[in-house]
Protein backbone atom coordinates (compact mmCIF):
# COMPACT_ATOMS: atom_id res chain seq x y z
CA UNK A 1 0.00 0.00 0.00
CA UNK A 2 1.01 3.59 -0.58
CA UNK A 3 -0.09 6.74 1.24
CA UNK A 4 -0.98 9.86 -0.78
CA UNK A 5 -1.05 13.27 0.92
CA UNK A 6 -3.13 16.27 -0.21
CA UNK A 7 -3.48 19.75 1.26
CA UNK A 8 -6.80 21.58 1.27
CA UNK A 9 -8.17 24.78 2.71
CA UNK A 10 -11.76 23.49 2.74
CA UNK A 11 -13.10 20.75 4.98
CA UNK A 12 -16.26 20.61 2.87
CA UNK A 13 -14.14 19.73 -0.13
CA UNK A 14 -12.55 16.93 1.88
CA UNK A 15 -16.03 15.66 2.78
CA UNK A 16 -16.82 15.52 -0.94
CA UNK A 17 -13.55 13.72 -1.74
CA UNK A 18 -14.11 11.22 1.07
CA UNK A 19 -17.66 10.52 -0.15
CA UNK A 20 -16.48 9.99 -3.72
CA UNK A 21 -13.63 7.72 -2.61
CA UNK A 22 -15.96 5.62 -0.45
CA UNK A 23 -18.42 5.36 -3.36
CA UNK A 24 -15.53 3.98 -5.45
CA UNK A 25 -14.71 1.28 -2.86
CA UNK A 26 -12.12 2.93 -0.63
CA UNK A 27 -12.95 2.12 2.98
CA UNK A 28 -13.28 4.64 5.78
CA UNK A 29 -10.15 3.22 7.46
CA UNK A 30 -8.06 4.16 4.42
CA UNK A 31 -8.93 7.88 4.59
CA UNK A 32 -7.79 10.31 7.30
CA UNK A 33 -7.75 14.05 7.83
CA UNK A 34 -5.03 15.76 9.84
CA UNK A 35 -5.87 19.24 11.07
CA UNK A 36 -5.19 21.59 13.94
CA UNK A 37 -8.95 22.25 14.07
CA UNK A 38 -10.13 18.93 15.52
CA UNK A 39 -13.58 20.28 16.38
CA UNK A 40 -14.30 21.28 12.76
CA UNK A 41 -13.05 17.92 11.47
CA UNK A 42 -15.40 16.17 13.90
CA UNK A 43 -18.33 18.40 12.92
CA UNK A 44 -17.80 17.46 9.27
CA UNK A 45 -17.78 13.74 10.22
CA UNK A 46 -14.37 13.20 8.69
CA UNK A 47 -12.08 10.39 9.81
CA UNK A 48 -9.65 12.36 11.96
CA UNK A 49 -6.22 11.24 13.06
CA UNK A 50 -6.35 10.09 16.69
CA UNK A 51 -4.64 12.49 19.11
CA UNK A 52 -2.11 9.91 20.26
CA UNK A 53 -1.12 9.19 16.65
CA UNK A 54 -0.42 12.89 16.04
CA UNK A 55 2.42 12.57 18.51
CA UNK A 56 5.56 10.47 18.08
CA UNK A 57 4.78 8.15 21.01
CA UNK A 58 5.16 4.80 19.26
CA UNK A 59 8.43 5.60 17.48
CA UNK A 60 9.96 7.24 20.57
CA UNK A 61 8.93 4.30 22.76
CA UNK A 62 10.61 1.92 20.32
CA UNK A 63 13.78 4.02 20.40
CA UNK A 64 13.62 4.07 24.21
CA UNK A 65 13.29 0.28 24.24
CA UNK A 66 16.38 -0.09 22.05
CA UNK A 67 18.32 2.22 24.39
CA UNK A 68 16.97 0.16 27.31
CA UNK A 69 18.19 -3.10 25.77
CA UNK A 70 21.64 -1.56 25.34
CA UNK A 71 21.60 -0.26 28.94
CA UNK A 72 20.48 -3.63 30.28
CA UNK A 73 23.18 -5.36 28.24
CA UNK A 74 25.82 -2.97 29.59
CA UNK A 75 24.69 -3.64 33.17
CA UNK A 76 24.91 -7.39 32.70
CA UNK A 77 28.18 -7.19 30.77
CA UNK A 78 29.84 -5.00 33.41
CA UNK A 79 28.68 -7.35 36.18
CA UNK A 80 30.01 -10.35 34.28
CA UNK A 81 33.37 -8.71 33.55
CA UNK A 82 33.80 -7.44 37.12
CA UNK A 83 33.00 -10.84 38.63
CA UNK A 84 30.86 -9.27 41.34
CA UNK A 85 28.01 -11.70 40.63
CA UNK A 86 30.15 -14.54 42.03
CA UNK A 87 29.84 -13.07 45.51
CA UNK A 88 26.35 -11.60 45.47
CA UNK A 89 24.55 -13.65 42.80
CA UNK A 90 22.87 -12.57 39.57
CA UNK A 91 19.36 -11.79 40.84
CA UNK A 92 19.91 -8.12 41.86
CA UNK A 93 21.73 -7.36 38.62
CA UNK A 94 19.11 -9.01 36.43
CA UNK A 95 16.52 -6.97 38.29
CA UNK A 96 18.59 -3.81 37.68
CA UNK A 97 18.82 -4.66 33.96
CA UNK A 98 15.03 -5.10 33.75
CA UNK A 99 14.50 -1.80 35.57
CA UNK A 100 16.92 -0.05 33.16
CA UNK A 101 15.05 -1.49 30.19
CA UNK A 102 11.65 -0.45 31.57
CA UNK A 103 12.82 3.03 32.55
CA UNK A 104 14.37 3.79 29.16
CA UNK A 105 11.26 2.53 27.35
CA UNK A 106 9.00 4.62 29.59
CA UNK A 107 11.15 7.74 29.13
CA UNK A 108 11.11 7.26 25.37
CA UNK A 109 7.30 7.22 25.44
CA UNK A 110 7.16 10.33 27.61
CA UNK A 111 9.48 12.12 25.21
CA UNK A 112 7.30 11.06 22.27
CA UNK A 113 4.19 12.59 23.81
CA UNK A 114 5.86 16.00 23.54
CA UNK A 115 6.98 15.69 19.90
CA UNK A 116 4.80 15.80 16.78
CA UNK A 117 4.80 12.61 14.71
CA UNK A 118 7.88 12.48 12.48
CA UNK A 119 5.78 11.71 9.38
CA UNK A 120 3.67 14.86 9.90
CA UNK A 121 6.54 17.30 10.56
CA UNK A 122 6.62 18.34 6.91
CA UNK A 123 3.04 19.65 7.18
CA UNK A 124 3.64 21.90 10.17
CA UNK A 125 3.53 25.13 8.14
CA UNK A 126 0.35 24.14 6.29
CA UNK A 127 -1.37 23.14 9.54
CA UNK A 128 -0.45 26.34 11.37
CA UNK A 129 -1.89 28.40 8.50
CA UNK A 130 -5.27 26.69 8.88
CA UNK A 131 -5.00 24.15 6.10
CA UNK A 132 -5.96 20.49 6.40
CA UNK A 133 -4.11 17.38 5.26
CA UNK A 134 -5.98 14.52 3.61
CA UNK A 135 -4.12 11.26 3.42
CA UNK A 136 -5.34 8.14 1.70
CA UNK A 137 -3.81 4.67 2.00
CA UNK A 138 -4.30 3.05 -1.40
CA UNK A 139 -3.75 -0.43 -2.74
CA UNK A 140 -1.98 -0.60 -6.09
CA UNK A 141 -5.20 -1.64 -7.83
CA UNK A 142 -6.91 1.55 -6.55
CA UNK A 143 -4.31 4.03 -7.84
CA UNK A 144 -6.15 4.89 -11.09
CA UNK A 145 -9.44 5.38 -9.25
CA UNK A 146 -7.76 7.76 -6.76
CA UNK A 147 -6.28 9.79 -9.62
CA UNK A 148 -9.73 10.02 -11.25
CA UNK A 149 -11.37 11.28 -8.04
CA UNK A 150 -8.58 13.75 -7.28
CA UNK A 151 -8.78 15.16 -10.83
CA UNK A 152 -12.34 16.30 -10.00
CA UNK A 153 -10.88 18.47 -7.21
CA UNK A 154 -8.24 20.79 -8.70
CA UNK A 155 -8.12 22.82 -5.47
CA UNK A 156 -6.38 19.90 -3.73
CA UNK A 157 -2.63 20.32 -3.62
CA UNK A 158 -0.57 17.14 -3.94
CA UNK A 159 1.77 16.98 -0.94
CA UNK A 160 3.65 13.77 -1.69
CA UNK A 161 3.51 10.12 -0.82
CA UNK A 162 4.73 7.94 2.01
CA UNK A 163 4.46 4.57 3.63
CA UNK A 164 0.93 3.47 4.44
CA UNK A 165 -0.70 1.59 7.26
CA UNK A 166 -0.26 -2.12 6.52
CA UNK A 167 -3.12 -3.69 4.57
CA UNK A 168 -3.81 -6.25 7.30
CA UNK A 169 -4.33 -3.44 9.86
CA UNK A 170 -6.79 -1.64 7.58
CA UNK A 171 -8.60 -4.92 6.90
CA UNK A 172 -8.83 -5.58 10.64
CA UNK A 173 -10.26 -2.09 11.20
CA UNK A 174 -12.83 -2.69 8.46
CA UNK A 175 -13.85 -6.04 10.00
CA UNK A 176 -14.10 -4.48 13.47
CA UNK A 177 -16.31 -1.68 12.15
CA UNK A 178 -18.56 -4.20 10.34
CA UNK A 179 -18.77 -6.30 13.51
CA UNK A 180 -19.74 -3.28 15.63
CA UNK A 181 -22.41 -2.25 13.11
CA UNK A 182 -23.88 -5.77 13.21
CA UNK A 183 -24.29 -5.62 16.99
CA UNK A 184 -27.82 -5.03 18.23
Amino acid sequence: MKRHYYISESLQELVDVETELENEGVTHAQIHVLSDDDRAVEQHNLNEVEAVLKQDVVRSTEIGAVVGVVAAGLVLLSVYLSGIAETTGWVPFIFLAVVALGFCTWEGGLFGIQVPHAEFQRFKTALTTGKHILFVDIREAQEAMLAKVINHHPQLELAGTGSATPDMVISAQDRMKAFIKSMP
